[in-house]
């Protein structure tokens, strides 16, 4: 078996921490939790880090393609690893949740978001995991692009990273449980 978990984000420095890289935050905290370091792979324009658990092969990417070209990146990396979307779990921000909760759905819409929007025009199914770590709405009449594009604020810190580390552990339940539905019972809210 193998697991495909996939943290969206922008690539480059100005990106870095930003609430629309959160996806890659979650990534990079699993990737210091297991002691692996990513690898930029040119071929499927993605940083990789793989690792064996209980057994299992266990892929984390993050697509270097800017977000709203993930698709790009993913649909042929899954393709080459064999894998389906079922074996497909994606952690990305959304505004419609408050600042830090998780929300995990096993399929959906995109809700507006251009990385999800890549995905499903590129992906053969809408039915992957989705793990959603709330960023909040807009505050101060700041448009949705500044907002995702921003970092999080002082007062916001701690809460964001508490929804950072919340993904992370869903993440590392779910590798455990190989189920997504009680993953979900034990993170959602």
């Amino acid at each position: 078996m193998t697991k495909m978990i996939v943290g969206l984000g922008n690539p480059g420095d100005n990106y870095q921490h930003t609430k629309h890289n959160i996806g890659f935050d979650v990534l990079e905290l699993l990737a210091q939790r297991l002691s692996l370091t990513f690898k930029r792979d040119k071929t499927f324009t993605a940083d990789i880090a793989t690792t064996f658990i209980n057994g299992e092969r266990i892929i984390l990417v993050k697509p270097v393609t800017f977000m709203n070209e993930s698709g790009k990146s993913i649909q042929p990396l899954l393709a080459y690893n064999g894998l389906n979307t079922s074996d497909l779990t994606v952690i990305y921000d959304d505004l419609d949740l408050s600042l830090g909760k998780l929300r995990l759905r096993q399929k959906g819409s995109a809700g507006g978001h251009n990385g999800i929007k890549s995905l499903l025009s590129h992906l053969d199914s809408p039915e992957f995991n989705r793990i959603k770590v709330g960023i909040g709405r807009p505050k101060h009449n700041m448009s949705v692009v500044n907002h995702v594009l921003s970092r999080f604020d002082q007062e916001d810190k701690e809460t964001a990273h508490i929804g950072i580390l919340r993904a992370a552990d869903a993440v590392a339940y779910f590798i455990e449980t190989n189920d997504f539905k009680q993953t979900g019972n034990q993170f959602n809210g």
